[in-house]
């Protein structure tokens, strides 16, 4: 267990540090042959299978990969951990990218503000206002911290190298093929439920992590009632959560690609703006700091009980 915690203080510290590879990050890598195994895949009939093919396909040697890295010697294995886990921690990157909105925000520049959290949300953000774009940027801190933080730590902590490496794999192919339109509704099925599966408990744990570094008691409640009428079972719960917890209004009606989304209100209070933003910051990053304080003190006991 102390290793365990060890491992992720060192990750987190090199995200800090480093961030993400700005070249040659395997994730990028991955993302590229998804794409290439779905062009050859996503056509003709039984699609749900042949998705679940393509699914086992990319994820299945990463599987191995990680069982074969708890094979190596102490220090060639911890290292390799370190690395997998850094690569698959994106706080800073998720920081990176929400200050790119909130200093144009700031500065009243909405065209600049439009551009960049363009870049982190799916929404057409040339017809946001600074609310909107304010609101998007909130969402995708809070449900993004979920994903590429705090799932990394769970899975790494319950299931090691392998945990960790199977869980950002099939999150990724979610992000890609999760969209419930033509082409994916079929294909992208079985990544998109089994991206929900795992994503499950760590969601929950992220909303309570949230709830308790802010106004808990409304957080709680935000959580309880507003979360049921989302229509993603572990992004409700993280926003619903994460927005109580700022004591901010999200959600709501929003333009997509293929339309307005008249999306349930979350959260209670004003409507969110720049400061929203770097409240969610906060938010994430005093949670991870929690989470390290919880499973070094576990980790401690159990130590001492040996």
């Amino acid at each position: 267990m102390l290793t365990a915690w060890l491992v992720c203080c060192l990750a987190l510290v090199l995200d800090r540090l480093l961030g993400e590879p700005r070249r040659w990050h395997p994730l990028v890598g991955f993302g590229r042959l998804a794409g290439a195994l779905e062009t050859r895949m996503n056509h003709g009939r039984r699609r749900i299978m042949r998705g679940a093919i393509a699914v086992v396909l990319l994820v299945l040697p990463l599987l191995m990969l990680g069982l074969l890295v708890r094979s190596l010697p102490w220090l060639p294995q911890l290292v390799l951990e370190v690395l997998i886990l850094w690569l698959a921690l994106s706080l800073r990157g998720l920081t990176e990218h929400a200050r790119a909105v909130i200093a144009p925000l700031q500065a009243g520049d909405l065209d600049w503000a439009q551009a960049m959290v363009g870049r982190i949300v799916s929404r057409r953000a040339d017809q946001l206002d600074a609310t909107g774009v304010a609101t998007a940027a909130t969402e995708s801190v809070l449900e993004n911290g979920a994903d590429a933080v705090f799932a990394s730590l769970f899975w790494y902590l319950l299931a090691g190298p392998a945990g960790v490496l199977v869980h950002r794999a099939v999150n990724t192919l979610d992000a890609m093929w999760g969209y419930r339109n033509e082409r994916f509704l079929r294909f992208g099925r079985v990544a998109a439920r089994l991206d929900d599966l795992l994503n499950w408990i760590p969601a929950r744990l992220t909303a309570l992590t949230y709830a308790l570094l802010g106004r808990t008691q409304l957080a709680l409640q935000c959580w309880r009632r507003q979360a049921p009428g989302w229509d993603s079972p572990n992004a409700g719960p993280v926003m619903a959560a994460g927005a109580g917890a700022l004591g901010v209004q999200l959600g709501g009606v929003a333009p997509y690609r293929d339309g307005i989304h008249d999306r349930p209100l979350l959260g209670a209070g004003p409507q969110a703006d720049a400061g929203s933003i770097v409240a969610a910051l906060a938010l994430v990053r005093h949670g991870a700091g929690l989470w390290m304080v919880i499973v070094g003190a576990v980790a401690l006991m159990l130590a001492f009980s040996l």
